[in-house]
């Protein structure tokens, strides 16, 4: 990473685990595991039920408000000002990585901050929305035409923002490395950025819990927790907490906050390290 000239990060659901959001696909707990996604995470579905898809998303949006986020957001916004990561590009619409500092995130799926009515145009800040969507669990309505407010997240069957797309592509075939953190890379287009970042000369580092079809591409790859694996890459860059101004010193509950967890973890391994 140090050697590297133009670093992006590509990260998925894992990324935020930790934090406390489901991601879609793990046993169990995905949230594709309690519900069909054709049915209540589509654009057709949003249209013939609002409500359905309403009451499906309020306890992601319940999570997505309340969580901080973790080590691993710290130790990427950490790596972005010190000038060894250029950009993020997530798949993620919980905006965590901007939480921890994070200024060029490239949000593939959409995100939480707007909404906009899907029968007469109208586009809206989600201000306000959200805690009256949370207190309700309605669907807002638009001022405009009485129409469902859709929150601006990628559903099925709609495109991905035309211009975050090309974005996200310029960047996967400019750059020399790549650091894949917490995504399956089962969901294209986003599965096809490594690849392609590959088949331009770039070296693939993947970190995730599981494999991933792309791994044999890897110079390396490490299944292992993101929120200790990046802060420890982070220290072996030499980039520590003094890096991260983090949004809070301490999470509600009086523990310690990201920036705090990120120095623990980059001290930790700098402890293993000496003799």
């Amino acid at each position: 990473m140090l050697a590297a000239q133009h670093t992006v990060a590509l990260t998925g659901a894992g990324i935020s685990t930790p934090s406390g959001i489901p991601d879609f696909r793990s046993p169990g707990d995905g949230l594709w595991q309690q519900a069909d996604p054709e049915v209540v995470a589509s654009l057709a579905g949003f249209r013939r039920n609002p409500r359905a898809f309403g009451a499906w998303l309020r306890p992601l949006v319940q999570r997505i408000v309340s969580a901080e986020s973790n080590a691993a957001h710290c130790a990427l916004a950490a790596l972005e000002k010190a000038g060894l990561v250029r950009t993020i590009i997530t798949q993620n619409i919980d905006g965590l990585h901007q939480r921890a500092g994070s200024q060029r995130v490239l949000e593939l799926h959409g995100h939480l901050r707007e909404a906009s009515c899907l029968r007469c145009g109208y586009q809206t800040s989600a201000d306000g929305l959200i805690e009256t969507f949370l207190s309700s669990g309605e669907p807002p309505g638009c001022p405009r035409c009485g129409g469902a407010l859709k929150p601006a997240v990628v559903l099925f069957g709609e495109m991905l923002p035309t211009d975050v797309l090309h974005e996200a592509q310029e960047e996967a075939t400019t750059c020399d490395l790549m650091l894949v953190a917490g995504s399956s890379l089962s969901v294209a287009p986003a599965s096809l950025l490594p690849q392609w970042a590959v088949d331009h000369g770039s070296r693939l580092i993947i970190i995730n819990q599981a494999p991933t079809s792309l791994d044999p591409l890897a110079e390396v790859v490490l299944w292992d927790d993101l929120a200790e694996v990046l802060p420890a890459v982070a220290a072996a860059c030499g980039v520590g907490a003094s890096h991260f101004r983090s949004r809070s010193p301490s999470t509600p509950d009086g523990s310690a906050g990201d920036d705090e967890r990120f120095a623990g973890a980059a001290n930790v391994e700098s402890a293993e390290e000496t003799p």
